[in-house]
């Protein structure tokens, strides 16, 4: 109920010349109302100081004006990991542009997946972005169930064909990190990959096998991360051991190849005279030492394109937005 004094929807209205109906069409931002009615509600409610009760527009509209970004990671990982750190600050900026709000919501496998399963059958969000997605999360299915409009950073591993989502051809990619490998004459090339449970691993992987099967190389050397600093300078060590002939690297994600530069140096191995490394994503690469030739991954650009898309989901809820995949780029720096 509004205090006594507080101007109500009824007196702009009034002040307005239009109905109450119109009035609460204009305060919503519905698209229905004329320009000229637009205008004279506007200036009714400047004048009148009346500011609209988010509670009440809730229940006349069914929308909470906010929008859930889902980060089914350790929290540690995403406020260390520089594509997180990207891709929250380009979804905020497309919906700043429509004044929606962004909910950050961690969602690890077991009771907090859980929880936030329940925060987003509870009607708190229009919808969903889904940012570093698994396999055993299931977010793609169990959105699908809600029947909660979501779009995907990235390309879902599953329901892939039943949900918007923006990505790089990962698979192009790694043939391009891998192909620059062959040709600077390395033959013995091995490849640190992302994690067997997400799409982008396994892109990334199978582009990488492709180029060294097409050349007829070995494509045997190969160990997984999970996309961390830590993981990538383990998984060159064990490279190292297994071949001690390593001539070449292609690194999943510039991050787990910071930890292959740092193995590479603990083990006496210059890059790129004895040991050339390509990386991925390309964020924060030219920091490295040497700097790391990388592939593209624009985080922010797909993220963008994300948001847009889920953006018109929520404006037309009949529409079914193409997905979005962009070819890679290779950016060459001084690692090989």
């Amino acid at each position: 109920m509004d205090a006594p004094g507080t101007p109500t929807l009824d007196e702009v209205a009034r002040l307005a010349g239009v109905s109450r109906a119109t009035a609460s069409r204009a305060v919503n931002g519905s698209s229905r109302v004329s320009d000229r009615a637009r205008d004279a509600v506007e200036a009714a409610v400047r004048s009148l100081g009346y500011v609209a009760n988010p509670a009440a527009r809730t229940l006349a509209t069914r929308r909470t004006d906010s929008v859930a970004v889902v980060v089914p990671e350790p929290d540690d990982r995403v406020f260390s990991d520089p594509f997180f750190g990207r891709t929250l600050t380009a979804v905020n900026r497309v919906l700043a542009e429509r004044d929606l709000q962004l909910v950050l919501l961690l969602a690890r496998p077991g009771e907090e997946e859980d929880r936030t399963l329940r925060y987003l059958r509870g009607g708190h969000v229009d919808g969903a972005i889904v940012v570093s997605h698994h396999r055993s999360d299931h977010l793609a299915e169990h959105l699908g169930g809600l029947g909660l409009p979501c779009a995907f950073v990235g390309r879902p591993i599953v329901g892939a064909d039943r949900v918007a989502w923006a990505d790089t051809d990962n698979v192009a990619g790694a043939r391009l990190a891998t192909e620059l490998l062959l040709e600077r004459g390395c033959r013995r090339i091995g490849h640190v990959a992302g994690p067997g449970d997400m799409a982008v691993g396994q892109d990334r992987l199978a582009g990488h096998l492709a180029a060294l099967d097409d050349a007829g190389l070995d494509t045997e050397p190969v160990e997984h991360g999970d996309f961390t600093e830590a993981s990538g300078e383990a998984a060159c060590a064990r490279l190292l051991t297994a071949y001690p002939d390593l001539d070449g690297l292609f690194v999943a994600s510039d991050l787990m190849a910071r930890g292959a530069l740092r193995a590479l140096a603990a083990a006496g191995r210059s890059v790129p005279d004895d040991v050339a490394v390509v990386g991925y994503d390309d964020l924060g690469a030219d920091h490295c030492t040497p700097p790391l030739t990388t592939v593209v991954n624009p985080a922010g650009d797909l993220a963008e394109r994300a948001t847009r898309l889920l953006l018109a989901r929520l404006d037309d809820p009949a529409a079914v937005p193409e997905p979005v995949l962009l070819p890679p780029t290779l950016v060459r720096r001084a690692s090989a």
